[in-house]
């Protein structure tokens, strides 16, 4: 199988990384963080990039391009750690409206494509633990054939920066019932939407966000096979930029070892710290391949498809806790400062760690759908 990039593809990767190398350093990022993570701003230079429209079909003024093309933008962004919400604006949202009427499609996608409009997926509640089935949130249908929508929201990304949501949300049945979920577009500036933002760990933003009767687009009725399809998608981004994160801790650790002296000696002479920095990069190399492998079967049917997306969570999670922990402890007590790039590093990883479900709710979702009994019956 031949994993090389094509030469379009190598060159979006250089446009993301020249921008990042110029326009968004380690001092920006910093003080973005510290004036409560706020990032429209960045997030409509990204869109003069074309990030923005990266999978917006070209009828609908976007780019058309495919998982691989977002993986090779990805792994930039979070090799530059750019808070800003492209794989919730830019990737999820335009996966989830696939499934939405033609008109409802002519109306928001194109203002996605130039990022007039950020779109972003609202669909964790307390209680659900990553289980998107476990809806509590309620839709009900008017006399007119509109419909309403009930319910809280949490972690609900850059929240308070979005202009519209989606919002799975149930029509019937009970809250862990895996039936009546439908895909519902609310927008920010209809009644009954109330939003509380706040700043995460990770220098963005999320919202809790409350709905009261709030009016609401039907997006699908197929609501909870599109929910986790587009999930999907962002877990392979979320993927990709982990592995971008991850090579470049291990670039600013390596540097800091070839510098950083100890009885006279560089830390990188160290043959015990050599070592620890080999098993860094074999953790590293091994969750490149996963999201190569999570990347490449986002278009399979849906059974191939989680299967494969919950195994790359469940490396990536755990190369993420083994790297960011062993490149931290190399660098002793000023890798944990706030005023030191690495520190940042290591609390996104944290965060995409527990992003989409942890590493335990992925253990679980690949054992619950292992086919082979080697043997065993």
């Amino acid at each position: 199988m031949d994993f090389d990039f094509s030469d379009d593809q190598v060159s979006l990767r250089d446009a993301v990384a020249r921008w990042v190398d110029k326009g968004f350093s380690f001092e920006r990022r910093h003080q973005i963080a510290k004036a409560g993570g706020f990032t429209r701003e960045v997030y409509g230079e990204l869109a003069g990039l074309g990030l923005t429209a990266l999978a917006v079909p070209d009828e609908h003024g976007g780019m058309g391009f495919g998982p691989v093309e977002a993986m090779v933008v990805m792994e930039e962004l979070g090799r530059g750690l750019v808070n800003a919400p492209l794989a919730q604006g830019a990737l999820m949202a335009p996966a989830l409206l696939k499934a939405a009427p033609e008109a409802l499609q002519a109306e928001w996608l194109p203002k996605m494509a130039d990022a007039s409009a950020l779109v972003v997926l609202a669909h964790q509640e307390r209680g659900a633990r990553y289980h998107l089935d476990r809806v509590s949130t309620r839709a009900a249908v008017q006399a007119d054939g509109s419909y309403r929508v009930s319910g809280v929201k949490s972690l609900v990304p850059a929240g308070d920066e979005a202009d519209a949501f989606i919002v799975p949300a149930d029509v019937g049945g009970a809250d862990d019932d895996d039936t009546g979920i439908a895909l519902f577009l609310v927008e920010r500036a209809g009644a009954g939407v109330t939003l509380r933002g706040y700043a995460t760990q990770d220098g963005a933003r999320a919202a809790e966000l409350t709905l009261s009767d709030a009016p609401a687009t039907l997006v699908t009725e197929d609501g909870l096979a599109t929910l986790q399809a587009g999930v999907d998608v962002g877990i392979a981004a979320v993927c990709a930029e982990a592995v971008g994160a991850m090579e470049k801790l291990l670039a600013i650790t390596v540097d800091y070892m070839n510098t950083r002296k100890q009885f006279g000696q560089t830390l990188a002479s160290f043959q015990a710290l050599r070592h620890r920095i080999a098993d860094v990069k074999m953790q590293l190399e091994l969750a490149r391949s996963m999201s190569y492998y999570a990347t490449l079967r986002l278009q399979d049917p849906a059974p191939r498809r989680r299967q494969a997306i919950a195994q790359a969570k469940v490396q990536i999670g755990n190369a993420a806790r083994f790297v960011g922990q062993q490149c931290i402890q190399l660098h002793g007590g000023i890798g944990v400062t706030d005023e030191y790039i690495a520190s940042h590093y290591f609390k996104r990883l944290t965060m995409i760690e527990m992003q989409f479900g942890d590493t335990l709710h992925h253990l679980g979702e690949v054992s619950a759908r292992m086919q082979d009994t080697a043997g065993v019956n």
